[in-house]
Formats: structure tokens, C-alpha cells, sequence
């Protein structure tokens, strides 16, 4: 018999794959419902609303095969309402609602700086990581990074001994790259592994930049040591620009293409690095509010009294109003509330409806789109 702790996991974990739901319609549900095993039971009846008769919830026995081989591996799943998920991370409104991680979990209380980089890094940006890293670590600073090649294995490689931590996007049990396996059995004893992927989950090219919002999620500042323009190091300094976070570039040659990226973040207003000093000033003044309750996510913009005052006469008289105001444009979410002159929780409900059932996208901005 499962504890109440087991089945909370087992039910925040079903509800997040099951389909439609992404991290923010997550944060939705539990706001809407209180608890996961709710909002499951509701599921249907929403997305039927919403216009799908049929909305897949994912198969219980498989999350429990899912906790089960973390669980085979000594590692642990965190919910973002869990002390041990990493704060800053619980900032961002599209953070996965569950991680996996082995090692060690208190690393992640520490104040983290991302290096990122060029996986042909050259010899010396290879050379100025290493004294980064060292520099940052001596003054207590934990580093995250991808466990890719080049300036990310240096960059775990020289923060064994003062805390690493490496995101992956694979299953816990998968290696990769392969050639990193003795890094990988190091950083598991040494440091942090996280994941958002269940076991068994090979690496796709569509799961690596939700893997860098998480290395930039979970640090005050992203540093970017070497990378050329079309690098996946500049999808993760964009992660942690629109995160609020701080922004760090090395110079390098402009005769060097894996110099290019780095250059151009300069010239967009990242902070220029030419020691570890430079970046510990900057996050030294960076100070974040961590949100508090987050258990129950209440405090989200827009969610205050969601669930209060709605009657389902309301709902039912503002959902033509509402979709036909929707369009394939992108459309704010305030300036529907103001259009229709419809309160929000009844908004809100009716667009969790649709989402739900896959005729609604969200956009950055607030914004949302009519899929049909």
C-alpha cells in the first residue's frame, strides 16, 4: 500500500503525462483543484467541455514502473512543491512539475552559476574554463551544465570536488555522450544528475532545450564561454534572459566562429568575462524573492480566487463569447478579459478547457491561439 507521500508522486507524475498537459496547464490544474488526484477525475469532464470527448490519462501501473526504476537506481523524485527542487527553478512558470536526480540533493541549495559552450571547444577556452570553474568554486559557488562535450565536460570535470551538477536530456540511466561514462559515475557520487525524462529515455534532438532551460533555471547567472551563432549555448543564455537571470560572455576572436555567439551576446548587453570575478559581482547584487506557498501554486498571476465564484450557467454563457473572440493570431489573455468583459476565473476556466482539449496554445506574453 502506497504511503500518502507515494501516491501524491504517483498522481502529480500521471496527471503531467497524461495528454494536454503541459507544465503550465499542470500549474493550472492543481491551482483549479487543489490536489492532482483531483484534477485527474475532472480531466475528462474538462476537456469534453473543451471540445474532446476522449482525453488520454496516462496508465497508472507505468508511472509506477517509472518511480520504481528511479528507485532502482538510489535516486529521487522531487515535485516542485518539494523542499529538495531546486528554488529558483520553482520560478519559472513552465519548470517541469517533477524532476528526477541522483546524488547529492543538497548541492542544489547552493547559489549555482551555468557554464556553457562550444562542444569543439579549442585548448584555451578549455584552459580559461578550468580556472573559471576553479575560481567560482573557491568561493562557494555550485556549477551546472549538460554533460555534452567540450566546454561542458571541462566544466563538470573542474567542479567535481566543489559541486556539479549536470541536466540531462535522457533517462537517468542512459549515458550520453558515451564517451563521458566515467564522468557520469563521478558526477553521480560527487555531485548531481537531473532529468526530467523517465528511464530508458533516449536522447532527441527536441529534448536538449528543455534540457537548457533547466541548467539556466536552477542558476543565478548563465556564462558562455565559447559558442558559434547557431549554438544550442545561446538557446540557453535566451532561457535565462527571459528567466531573469544574469547573462555572461567570454571574448574571443572574430576570426573564430566559435566566437561568433559569444560576441554577439556582448553586443546585446551580456555581461563580458574576463575572470571569475566578474560574474560573482554581478550575481553578488542579483537578488531573487522567492515566491512562497508554492505548494499549492496560488500565488501565479491571474490564479487569485480561480476557483471562487463560478457558476457553470457562467461558464456556459461565456464560452461562445470567449472562443469566438480566440483567433490563429496570438491574443492576451488581459485584453480578452477586457474585450469580453468577462471575469477571470470564468476565462481562465474556459481556456483551460480548450487547452485541454488541443484547440488552445499558449504563447509568450501571456498570449494565447486558437488552434481550431
Amino acid at each position: 500500500m502506497p504511503s500518502k507521500k507515494q501516491e501524491e508522486i504517483i498522481s502529480w507524475l500521471q496527471l503531467y503525462r497524461s495528454e494536454n498537459v503541459g507544465p503550465i496547464t499542470f500549474s493550472k490544474l492543481i491551482n483549479y483543484f487543489g490536489t492532482a488526484e483531483k484534477a485527474l477525475e475532472k480531466l475528462p469532464s474538462m476537456a469534453a467541455k473543451g471540445g474532446k470527448k476522449n482525453i488520454k490519462i496516462y496508465d497508472r501501473k507505468k508511472v509506477i514502473q517509472e518511480i520504481e526504476s528511479i528507485e532502482s537506481l538510489h535516486g529521487h523524485v522531487l515535485l516542485k512543491k518539494d523542499e529538495a527542487y531546486p528554488a529558483l527553478l520553482k520560478q519559472v512558470d513552465d519548470a517541469p512539475p517533477v524532476l528526477f536526480a541522483i546524488g547529492q540533493l543538497h548541492l542544489l541549495e547552493k547559489e549555482i552559476i551555468a557554464i556553457v559552450g562550444a562542444r569543439n571547444a579549442s585548448t584555451n577556452a578549455c584552459r580559461f574554463t578550468t580556472k573559471l570553474v576553479n575560481d567560482l568554486g573557491k568561493a562557494g559557488y555550485v556549477i551546472s551544465s549538460g554533460l555534452a562535450r567540450g566546454i561542458d565536460t571541462q566544466a563538470h570535470k573542474a567542479s567535481l570536488t566543489t559541486g556539479t551538477v549536470a541536466v540531462t536530456a535522457c533517462g537517468l540511466d542512459v549515458i550520453y555522450p558515451s564517451e563521458n561514462e566515467e564522468l557520469y559515475i563521478q558526477i553521480k557520487e560527487a555531485g548531481v544528475i537531473l532529468s526530467e525524462y523517465p528511464c530508458g529515455t533516449k536522447p532527441q534532438a527536441r529534448q536538449f532545450p528543455a534540457r537548457n532551460k533547466i541548467i539556466s533555471g536552477i542558476a543565478k547567472g548563465t556564462v558562455v564561454v565559447e559558442a558559434s551563432l547557431k549554438s544550442g549555448s545561446l538557446i540557453t543564455a535566451k532561457y535565462a534572459l527571459d528567466q531573469g537571470r544574469d547573462v555572461f560572455a567570454v571574448p574571443g576572436s572574430p576570426l573564430d566562429p566559435r566566437s561568433g555567439g559569444g560576441n554577439k551576446l556582448i553586443k546585446e548587453g551580456a555581461k563580458l568575462v574576463q575572470d571569475a570575478e566578474d560574474i560573482i559581482e554581478e550575481v553578488s547584487c542579483t537578488h531573487f524573492t522567492l515566491k512562497e506557498n508554492t505548494q499549492d501554486f496560488k500565488n501565479m498571476p491571474l490564479f487569485e480566487n480561480f476557483e471562487k465564484n463560478i457558476g457553470d450557467q457562467d461558464i456556459e454563457k461565456s464560452r461562445e463569447i470567449i472562443t469566438s473572440a480566440l483567433s490563429t493570431s496570438p491574443t492576451p489573455i488581459d485584453e480578452l478579459v477586457r474585450t469580453c468583459q468577462i471575469s477571470i476565473p470564468i476565462v481562465m476556466t474556459i481556456l483551460l478547457e480548450l487547452e485541454l482539449a488541443g484547440r488552445l496554445e499558449r504563447h509568450s506574453g501571456n498570449q494565447v491561439v486558437l488552434l481550431y
